[in-house]
């Protein structure tokens, strides 16, 4: 009887391991994207002071009892309103990020274009006269320091 006990414990134990992990990765991530989601989570349910939202930092389940007590719906109600909130979110990074491939590409055609021909214009006169070139480089380098020490000798 005794094994059986736990048996059956070690199996309730192996059941519960994964929920556990599992909210622990839910508060993760939720903790993260807290102060992202603020903002919306005021807009869903103004009633509520900023500083009590934050004080539910990092916890889920902390923030769903603030909402469901102050708000008078069920913790699974203030769940689904929340899930609606960070799908809302997601979709819109979602939009925002493939708005900004097309920008992406573009810029990346740029810099190829400006590698191409710049680069050769730059590289030309410092093979054909290289101490020139590290003669203008040092005393650039040289004005410059002189500039931000502001001329001060010690």
């Amino acid at each position: 009887m005794e094994s059986e006990n736990s048996a059956s414990s070690e199996s309730q134990a192996s059941v519960d391991t994964p929920v556990t992990e599992s909210q622990n990765l839910s508060n993760h991530w939720f903790n993260e994207q807290f102060d992202d989601l603020l903002p919306k989570i005021q807009e869903e349910w103004p009633e509520l002071a900023k500083q009590t939202i934050e004080a539910t930092r990092g916890s889920l389940d902390e923030l769903v009892n603030v909402i469901s007590s102050h708000s008078g719906k069920s913790s699974i109600g203030v769940i689904e309103q929340l899930e609606e909130l960070i799908n809302s979110a997601s979709d819109k990074t979602k939009n925002l990020a493939e708005s900004l491939e097309p920008l992406e590409k573009q810029l990346e055609d740029l810099l190829d274009e400006l590698n191409s021909t710049l680069r050769p214009r730059i590289e030309k006169p410092i093979q054909k006269r290289p101490l020139v070139a590290i003669g203008i480089a040092a005393t650039i380098g040289v004005l410059l320091g002189l500039l931000m020490s502001g001329g001060k000798r010690s």
